[in-house]
């Protein structure tokens, strides 16, 4: 039986793998929604990948996905402590000595129309004032109630994780996959692809969907996942 490490992304928390969680238990797997300390502006990635650490506990088997900006995080995790398999999930998938903003400026990451929407506060954090566009651009393939749902849950992301440079060269050498989505409407899923293979030496897996399978499509999700695990 494998452990999943559920790692969210920017914006998000551990509530965002609600749905998912059942899905693997009927499966047959144990899981572990990890909360990171998104909004304090001292955590980077290397204590995202702390605290990701310390949710694991004693587990072995260990299968961690990584959604979006978390995807970041997990492989600094299976560099201090045994982990079978890595799952980029929509990820910002990381390149060795640059840091996710570097790349923002650099590289075609979003879907036209994505950035823009969320708003800087004094302290660096972002966050989402724009119920309708937070639903639009991550959430579009899930129900309204569902949407609704995950917008009021969103919090603020603080700067520090996207500002930091990824200081591993070359990710541990794990078994990975990466998995997007064909709807999606924040990265952009050519980008995905390219990373997918230079960066990781996979070819991606593509589901439908939108930016949050683990809402819009739990059970194909899980389905993926089931056969990793």
């Amino acid at each position: 039986m494998a452990t999943f490490g559920l790692v969210h992304g920017a914006w998000h928390g551990a509530w965002c793998w609600d749905r998912l969680l059942p899905e693997l238990e009927h499966r047959g797997h144990r899981a572990v929604a990890v909360e990171l300390p998104a909004s304090d502006p001292a955590a980077g990635l290397t204590r995202y990948a702390e605290v990701i650490d310390d949710a694991l506990g004693e587990a072995d088997d260990v299968v961690l996905v990584g959604h979006s900006l978390g995807a970041s995080a997990i492989p600094l995790v299976a560099a201090s402590r045994p982990v079978r398999h890595l799952v980029f999930l929509c990820a910002l998938i990381p390149t060795a000595g640059r840091s996710a903003t570097d790349r923002y400026r650099d590289e075609d990451v979003f879907v036209p129309g994505f950035a823009g929407h969320t708003v800087t506060r004094d302290d660096g954090a972002s966050i989402w004032n724009d119920p309708a566009a937070a639903a639009a651009f991550l959430f579009n393939d899930c129900s309204d109630e569902e949407a609704a749902w995950a917008v009021a849950r969103l919090g603020p992301q603080s700067a520090a994780p996207r500002l930091e440079p990824w200081p591993l060269d070359p990710i541990p050498p794990v078994e990975r996959t990466s998995i997007l989505c064909r709807d999606e409407r924040c990265i952009r899923p050519d980008w995905s692809r390219r990373m997918s293979q230079e960066q990781l030496g996979v070819e991606a897996i593509e589901l439908d969907g939108d930016h949050a399978p683990f809402l819009s499509h739990p059970g194909e999700l899980a389905n993926v996942l089931a056969r990793i695990g």
